[in-house]
This record gives structure tokens, C-alpha cells and sequence, in this order.
């Protein structure tokens, strides 16, 4: 049997190692384009990327090549220009313009002001650089780029020298910053009815809740919740600590939550494709509220579904850019949670000393099913990062277990293996207790990326 040939745009490393999988391997032929934001030297190609070139002489090379499918995981450029691409070779994917509304978080408010307007938080949008009468909504609010990816830039603000602050740039800062916009503003360009470019800012009335992560799929306009991942901040931060799955919400609170996430996809008119929609659920006053739509999947969750629920993904992803019903053939899972950790930094220092070969080694042998991945940035680099995100992320450790307790206990061999002492130590306390209320106690504030 011939191998289905598939374009892949942009892939990180949690793309690549799902991709290597040698069960696809033997499906399919996979070639790869892009580049990895994340990774130096690669991200250097960002400062001589042109957009329309490079789609330009991806569709010519796909058709000569005879790609069938075109996919990416890909946030900030990515899954826009494989729907653009797929558009234009005439394969299934995603409706560009709906692709567009989603990452444009003011036209992704619009949408849902529309059509669920008791989802939203209050909002208005300014332009950068900013004048005093520019700003929308009293303080405090928060503040977030309209375009941007994993809460880049994102911060609750109190006061206009706040505002002031964080979004000042040093020259090559904003150098960046518009190497980063310019793709999505070129692609902007070519749809109609987008006033509003990248070079703006969100205000968004602060939302509070717990947060969670619904995942699903559309196929041809028919939409599939596939679970619900509980997400957790570091305690007194609006920093992601860990991703938990399943969710430990009441299942009628849960069936509030699919049943908004349908209706948020419908709004900005998404209509095949892997999602995930942020949603804050505030158990105080019942409300839920949306925070983002991305029009993707979220490649971290992966290994949690497929442990958890023995439902793969990157199969399912592949049969919906080929045009096939996808089959949710389950596997028998391992385990009956996971979790993804989110090892970050509060103090702008290197991590020292970092994880040699052996003890790397270690962990894979001793825990051959867990996945770790290593983001140590030091100078500039991570200076930009604290800036940016107000934390450094320098390591995620995504484990499986039997129950949480066991769960917590591999995590906690993991971080012990690699040398993370200087981590803090998250509270074994599920998002929700059925006897205590939310484990942090009263709802907290909260927003996306």
C-alpha cells in the first residue's frame, strides 16, 4: 500500500516525537517546512520569513509532490497557513477566515458577542504604541496582544503606568515583536472585512474561575468533544503549574462546559479540525466564561488522552486532513490519569546545574512511558522570557498513573532524577474537592494565552 503523503508545517518537538511514532511511519510519508520558534539557530529563519513567498512555493512543491493532506499543530503560524495552503490545493482543512477569527482575539470577542454574549467578559481594543484616551475599559483589566501564543505579553494591569511598563520595548524587543505579527498581518490582509491588524492590544474585564481546557474536533461542520483537562496556576500567579486529565469537575458542570465549547466553535464559524476552547468556570456564581478558542490541537494534552483514555490524536488529525470520518477506536489505557507539569522559574536565573546525559538517561529507564522536554535559556534569551511571561519555563514532565497518588509519586521520582530542587512544589490537590469546594478555595482570577 502506497504511503499517504502529508505536508507538516512548522513542527515542535512534541509534534515530532508523536509523528515518529512507527506506526505512522508506516502510513504515511511525512515531509516537513517551517520552522521551530522555540529552538535556536532555527529561530533565526524568523527575520527573513516572508509568508506569502513561502506559501507561494509550498503549494507549487505539494502539488509536483502529490501531497494529499497539509496539517500543523503549529499556534502562531502554523495552522493558519496550512488552512491558507489546503485552501488552495483544494484538500480538506479548516476555513481560513474562521482560522483568522480565532487567533485575532478582539474579532474572536465579536464573534462571540454575537452569538453567546453571556460568555464574555467586557472588552474594547487599543492600538500600540498607546495614547492615554486609547484605553477602553477602567482599570483594572486585563491586557494581552489581539495575536499572540502560550500567554505571551498577557498581564493583569491596575493602573496606566502598569500598562505603561509592561508594554515598553527596547528596540530589538520591538524589532521582534513585528517579525512575529507580520505573517499573521499579510495573511490578514488578503481576507476581507479585518480593520483591526496585530499591531493592537485586548483589554478584557478580569475573569474569574477555575480554568479548564475542553479538546475536541469538528469534522465537516460536526463537532466532537473528545475531554476536559483541568488546568492549575502556580499559587498566587496566573502561570500555568500542571494540566491534569480528566477533569475532576461535577459531571453536570462538565456538560455546561462541552455544551459552551460547541457553541463557541459554532461562533467563529470553525468548521473542521482539531480545537481546544479555554473556558473559566466560576462555582460561586455558576457562570462560565470563554477565554480563548485556538483552532488546533493542543500537542502538550496529547500523551494525556492517549494514557488516560487510549485515544491518539495525531491519527485522528491525519484522517480529518485526508477528508475521513475518524474512528475513535480506543486502545485499552495503562493508566487512569495524567498530567503534564510545567516546571517554571520565578527569579530570572539560569537553571543550575542543568540535567547531564546520565540523569536524563536515568528517568527513561526508570520511567521508559513518561516524556520530558528541556527548555534551559540563559542571557538574553531568558531575560526576554521573564519579561514576556513573567516566569521561566525550563522543563515539562508529562507522566501517567493509576490513581493521582501514584501519579504525584512518579512526578515527584522525575523531578528528583533530573535535579529540579529549586522547583516549587505543587499542592497534590485536584482543581475541584466535592467535600472542600475548588482546592485553591475561592475562585481565582484568570485568562489565556
Amino acid at each position: 500500500m502506497r504511503k499517504k503523503r502529508v505536508l507538516v508545517l512548522f513542527a515542535q518537538e512534541w509534534d515530532k516525537l508523536a509523528l515518529s511514532d512507527p506506526g505512522l511511519a508506516a502510513q504515511y510519508e511525512f515531509f516537513h517546512a517551517g520552522f521551530d520558534l522555540f529552538r535556536f539557530p532555527d529561530n533565526l529563519r524568523l527575520f527573513s520569513f516572508n509568508v506569502r513567498r513561502a506559501i507561494d512555493r509550498w503549494v507549487v512543491w505539494a502539488r509536483r509532490s502529490g501531497v494529499e493532506a497539509v496539517i500543523s499543530p503549529n499556534e502562531q503560524f502554523g495552522v493558519l497557513i496550512a488552512a491558507v495552503i489546503a485552501r488552495r490545493l483544494g484538500l480538506p482543512g479548516p476555513d481560513p477566515k474562521a482560522v483568522l477569527v480565532a487567533q485575532h482575539k478582539y474579532y474572536a470577542r465579536r464573534a462571540l458577542s454575537a452569538d453567546m454574549p453571556e460568555v464574555n467578559p467586557a472588552f474594547g481594543v487599543f492600538p500600540h504604541p498607546f495614547r492615554d484616551a486609547d484605553i477602553p475599559l477602567p482599570f483594572p483589566f486585563f491586557a494581552k496582544p489581539v495575536k499572540a501564543t502560550f500567554s505571551v505579553l498577557a498581564r493583569y494591569v491596575d493602573a496606566l503606568s502598569d500598562l505603561r511598563r509592561h508594554f515598553r520595548f527596547q528596540p530589538f524587543e520591538h524589532y521582534v515583536v513585528r517579525r512575529l505579527l507580520r505573517p499573521f498581518n499579510d495573511l490578514l490582509a488578503e481576507h476581507g472585512g479585518f480593520a483591526i491588524d496585530a499591531h493592537h492590544l485586548l483589554a478584557e474585564g478580569v475573569v474569574e474561575g477555575l480554568q479548564v481546557n475542553v479538546d475536541g474536533y469538528v469534522d465537516r461542520g460536526r463537532i466532537q468533544i473528545l475531554g476536559i483537562v483541568d488546568e492549575l496556576m502556580y499559587p498566587g500567579t496566573h502561570a500555568f503549574n500542571r494540566f491534569e486529565y480528566p477533569s475532576s469537575l461535577p459531571e453536570e458542570v462538565q456538560a455546561r462546559l462541552r455544551t459552551v465549547a460547541k457553541r463557541a466553535v459554532q461562533a467563529i464559524g470553525f468548521n473542521h479540525g482539531l480545537f481546544n476552547v479555554e473556558l473559566a468556570y466560576d462555582p460561586r456564581h455558576g457562570t462560565i466564561r470563554v477565554i480563548e478558542i485556538n483552532p488546533r490541537v493542543a500537542s502538550q494534552f496529547v500523551t494525556l488522552y492517549e494514557w488516560a483514555e487510549g485515544i491518539k490524536l495525531y491519527p485522528l488529525m491525519l484522517d480529518l486532513a485526508l477528508g475521513r470520518t475518524p474512528e475513535l477506536a480506543r486502545q485499552l489505557p495503562a493508566n487512569g490519569c495524567a498530567a503534564s507539569f510545567v516546571l517554571r522559574s520565578f527569579d530570572g536565573r539560569p537553571i543550575r546545574p542543568a540535567p547531564d546525559t546520565a540523569r536524563v538517561a536515568r528517568v527513561q529507564a526508570r520511567h521508559p512511558d513518561a516524556r520530558v522536554m528541556l527548555y534551559l535559556k540563559r542571557g538574553a534569551e531568558l531575560a526576554r522570557e521573564m519579561k514576556w511571561l513573567g516566569s521561566h519555563r525550563y522543563a515539562i514532565v508529562n507522566v501517567s498513573g493509576r490513581n493521582r497518588d501514584d501519579l504525584y509519586a512518579r512526578y515527584r521520582d522525575i523531578r528528583g532524577l533530573l535535579g529540579f530542587e529549586r522547583h516549587i512544589e505543587p499542592e497534590p490537590a485536584p482543581l475541584w474537592r466535592p467535600d472542600a469546594g475548588p482546592a485553591s478555595g475561592d475562585a481565582v482570577p484568570s485568562f489565556g494565552g
